[in-house]
């Protein structure tokens, strides 16, 4: 060994872990004893092999006994706060359909739907869908194309394998093969498109154009995109139109589902008509065979219905028959001397109607003033309510915090800035919604887009606990500690709950709440999904230009 000369890491590592010779390991050993440096390192590389030895065969870390009992304690607590939970869940689920949706089955049953799922009734039977379950096209292989990456993408690991890859395009091949045939379609567009008299079209006809007309026999649906519709001829299915101005002379087998700014009705519709417009005319010579259900600003009625009429309107007249029941709720109703209801009439509105004592109604109308109502004339049952949607909401963010302490935390963080949040708020509350239900209208984003709605649902009920969690440390300061800063989230919940319950201006502020809570959410998420480098690296240390490391160190050596 030459003398004064240090050893270097490597030299010193496997004499710590005993892999050098004899005769190696006594000039090592000589040498520690008189080079302090050399000692130096030999005994940090010796604490940091046992500490690495001890890492390497520990299994489980310890918990302290304080931390040990601190958390019984909380699993025993949180039973009944998830007995609680589920309980108000229930409670709201039941308030929910017995309050809104058990009384909108009742009236669309009452129109003429029956018992009709209303999810299929739009979805699967709509314009959309129907149009779309007519033809084979390219949104099916894009349906197809979508399904098949997804699934390849999902069990990519089990696939690499030829056999496993084999069945799955044979199963692809399969699918495709077996594929029904679609129906003939025709499709039908130019400034002006009609159906000629005398015309015989089998199947389904969609037409575009600023002038439509259908003049001939349509044996099937009939989809209409156009500035003005004119439909005098037979139809034996739906006629679906979205268009500025609709006129219906002819018959109609099935039913009307109209988007527009006025109709006319003077010919016979065999079932029911939906319509959403500002003016529908109903005229004397037109019959509708089952149900009206219009949303509208002027109603006229002049003809003859031989089921139930459910409207909303701002002005509706009423001169002809109505063979089930009248439920209208609007401003102004005018029931003429020619006027005929063979059910139950009732009205809705801020002023009562003028009923023509000529007019043959089965029973004397029923009349329910609406008028806005102020919180002192709400009573007690309606601050009850709201004491229970706001330990719901406490409730709500307790859970969130117990699930995802962390993400929780880095939201309120993003909450602070104030700016960015509102501004990704207004992006993300609206765009995602309108995003949602563009998704919901094509055949491969219907899940997607009924699972976006729900997430965008939780989104903002979650936007509460954020702002009252912002609220709370304003008042108490802020805290990482997990219930001080529940107890935050719940006092700023209940002072935020309060100030939306303001007459005039609650609306405005929980609107304001929702937009700076999606936008804290939407900030969060983006800075999760961002890749993340690590500040202040510090660099390699190099020896001096002047000084070369002596021959077979590492770096870091002596």
């Amino acid at each position: 060994m030459i003398p004064n000369k240090h050893l270097d890491e490597m030299t010193l590592l496997l004499y710590v872990e005993r892999q050098l010779d004899r005769e190696r390991a006594q000039e090592v050993s000589l040498h520690t004893q008189t080079c302090t440096s050399c000692l130096t390192l030999l005994r940090a590389l010796d604490r940091e092999s046992r500490l690495l030895t001890r890492a390497m065969l520990e299994q489980d870390e310890p918990l302290p006994a304080r931390l040990t009992e601190f958390r019984l304690a909380v699993k025993r607590s949180m039973q009944w706060i998830w007995g609680l939970v589920f309980g108000l869940a229930v409670l709201g689920v039941y308030t929910l359909y017995a309050s809104y949706i058990e009384p909108w089955e009742k009236q669309l049953e009452q129109a003429g739907f029956g018992s009709t799922n209303l999810l299929s009734l739009l979805v699967f039977q709509g314009a959309f869908w129907k149009g779309w379950q007519s033809m084979f096209t390219l949104f099916e292989v894009l349906a197809l194309a979508v399904l098949a990456g997804s699934a390849a993408f999902a069990f990519r690991r089990y696939i690499r394998r030829g056999s496993a890859l084999a069945m799955v395009f044979a199963s692809l091949g399969l699918l495709l093969a077996t594929t029904p045939a679609a129906s003939a379609s025709e499709f039908r567009k130019g400034e002006s498109v009609s159906v000629a008299k005398g015309e015989n079209i089998i199947g389904d006809v969609f037409i575009t154009g600023d002038h439509v007309r259908v003049d001939g026999t349509v044996d099937g649906d009939v989809f209409a995109f156009g500035q003005q519709l004119d439909v005098a001829g037979h139809v034996t299915g739906d006629v679906f139109c979205f268009a500025q101005g609709t006129r219906i002379t002819g018959q109609v087998d099935g039913n009307i589902r109209a988007f527009t700014n006025n109709i006319t009705i003077s010919g016979d519709i065999g079932r029911n008509v939906l319509s959403f417009n500002t003016m529908l005319n109903l005229d004397a010579s037109g019959k509708i065979g089952h149900s009206l259900t219009v949303f509208g600003q002027t109603v006229t009625l002049d003809g003859k219905i031989g089921r139930d009429v459910l409207a909303f309107f701002d002005q509706a007249t009423l001169s002809g028959n109505i063979g089930g029941s009248l439920q209208g709720k609007g401003k102004s109703l005018t029931i003429s001397p020619t006027a005929e209801i063979d059910g139950k009439a009732e009205l809705e509105g801020p002023k009562p109607a003028t009923v023509s004592p000529e007019a043959r109604l089965a029973s004397p109308l029923q009349f329910t003033k609406h008028q806005p109502r102020s919180d002192r004339e709400r009573g007690v049952g309606y601050y009850i309510w709201r004491l229970i949607w706001s330990a719901a909401f406490v409730l709500l963010g307790l859970v969130i915090y117990g699930l995802f302490p962390r993400f929780a935390v880095e939201t309120v963080e993003a909450g602070e800035h104030y700016g960015a949040a509102f501004g990704l708020g207004v992006l993300v509350t609206f765009g995602l919604f309108i995003a949602a239900l563009i998704a919901c209208f094509t055949i491969v984003g219907l899940l997607l887009g009924i699972s976006t709605l729900f997430l965008w649902t939780v989104g903002l009920f979650s936007s509460f606990i954020v702002v009252g969690t912002i609220v709370g440390q304003w008042l108490l300061g802020r805290t990482s500690e997990y219930w001080p800063l529940v107890a935050r989230m719940a006092l700023g919940v209940l002072l935020v709950r309060i100030v939306t319950s303001i007459p005039f201006i609650g609306f405005w502020a929980a609107l304001a709440v929702v937009l700076w809570g999606m936008g804290a959410i939407s900030l969060a998420v983006y800075r999760r999904l961002q890749p993340v480098v690590a500040p202040n690296i510090p660099s390699v240390p190099t020896a001096p230009l002047g000084n070369p490391l002596p021959p077979n160190t590492t770096v870091g050596g002596m």
